[in-house]
């Protein structure tokens, strides 16, 4: 890059070629330098400022548009790689010597206090002196390094207040026990490899519990799901017996009703006899009646009365039959009661067959007793001395 620069570079200020033009003798310079340099000679005479080459009259300058294309290209390369030219950027530690801009910072020395950009720390490698400083990586956290309150290296450490000191501080801790900061770094590296040896240990024992743990979980999982399929396996089946037993009961509760209707509609039909047979023998004495009270003769008139006397009398004297409203009661109240007996049977039979002693067991006896305890109460005054005597059987098996 500098050479390239040196070629494009004026002969006459030095400096990189501004609106670059061209002699006849090929040479090119600024075109504002080449024209106050003609301007400073004697007039009549000009010459080339680089090979003194004279001309006979000033010849015409021509703007060289190759030279112009390569200063172009030349500034924007230079203006591209400015930022990758060593300057600190955002975040960079930047050179203590630098001027204006500064460099970004590569070394700092731990006897300057200073941090230095390459070109500013070649004194630490050609000077004496300067060679017998400490260097170290230039970076923030250098100044760690660095006492705030003397501005002196921390080279000594207090084992008495766990705190690192420099030559200065030394002086405030007298009669304490103070080593060199290497010195209490390997000690504290044996500290560091035993806490990490106990660590290390620790987290196989605790991944170790972990597995446990995990194993443990699994089991409890599994047993928990035994536990509710074997529960839901034990009410199915007892369901089904319930079911089945059910509705054998049902069939046999359906026989007896059957029973209790017919002897029912029996009495019905009995009693539908005597009320038709009764309602024809009124039927005749009504039309006899009929037939009296149209009679004129006063003999025919009481013969017939005195005939009619007999069957008045009998009518009197016949006994009146059960209502109809009567025999349904006693109907349903014999169906209530057989209807309640059975249920009470019911759940007493299926809880000397089915009842063991598990806990669940218990269960089905405590549910029973409830049902047949409260069948009972609801017939307690109908006077079924079988009722009372099921409900003290159930109360006392659920005592046990």
């Amino acid at each position: 890059m500098a050479h390239s620069s040196e070629l494009l570079d004026c002969s006459i200020c030095l400096q990189l070629l501004e609106e670059p033009v061209t002699t006849t003798c090929g040479h090119s310079f600024c075109r504002q330098c080449i024209e106050r340099f003609w301007s400073s000679q004697a007039e009549g005479s000009s010459s080339c400022p680089q090979c003194r080459r004279t001309f006979r009259s000033r010849p015409a300058l021509q703007k060289n548009i190759v030279l112009v294309g390569l200063v172009e290209d030349y500034r924007r390369t230079a203006a591209a790689g400015e930022d990758d030219d060593g300057y600190a950027g955002p975040g960079d530690v930047q050179c203590d010597i630098c001027k204006g801009r500064r460099k970004k910072a590569d070394m700092y020395c731990l006897v300057c206090l200073a941090f230095y950009c390459q070109t500013h720390l070649q004194p630490h490698f050609d000077v004496a002196p300067l060679k017998k400083h400490s260097l170290v990586q230039a970076s923030t956290k250098v100044k760690e390094h660095i006492c705030r309150r003397h501005d002196r290296r921390l080279e000594m450490f207090c084992r008495s207040d766990q705190q690192l000191l420099c030559p200065l501080c030394v002086l405030t801790h007298k009669a304490h026990d103070i080593v060199e900061t290497k010195e209490e770094m390997v000690a504290k590296q044996s500290q560091v490899r035993r806490s990490q040896q106990e660590t290390e240990n620790r987290v196989t024992e605790s991944v170790g519990e972990l597995k446990e743990l995990e194993k443990a979980a699994g089991s409890i999982s599994d047993a928990a799901w035994e536990a509710c399929d074997d529960f839901e396996r034990q009410c199915g089946e007892h369901i089904r017996w319930y079911s089945h037993y059910l509705d054998e009961k049902c069939m046999e509760m359906r026989g007896k009703v059957g029973q209790l209707e017919k002897a029912g509609l029996d009495r019905t039909r009995s009693r539908r006899g005597q009320l038709e047979r009764a309602v024809n023998r009124l039927k005749g004495l009504q039309h006899k009646l009929s037939q009296l009270s149209q009679t004129d003769d006063p003999v025919q008139f009481l013969q017939g009365f005195q005939a009619l006397s007999d069957l008045l009398e009998f009518k009197g004297s016949e006994e009146k039959p059960d209502s109809s409203q009567e025999l349904v009661s006693e109907c349903k109240e014999k169906l209530t009661i057989m209807c309640t007996k059975e249920k009470a049977l019911l759940f007493h039979q299926a809880a000397q067959k089915e009842c063991k002693c598990d806990g669940f067991s218990v269960l089905c006896w405590i549910f029973l007793f409830l049902k047949v305890f409260f069948l009972c109460e609801s017939f307690k005054d109908s006077q079924e001395p079988e009722l009372e005597s099921l409900k003290e059987r159930h109360l006392c098996r659920v005592q046990m």
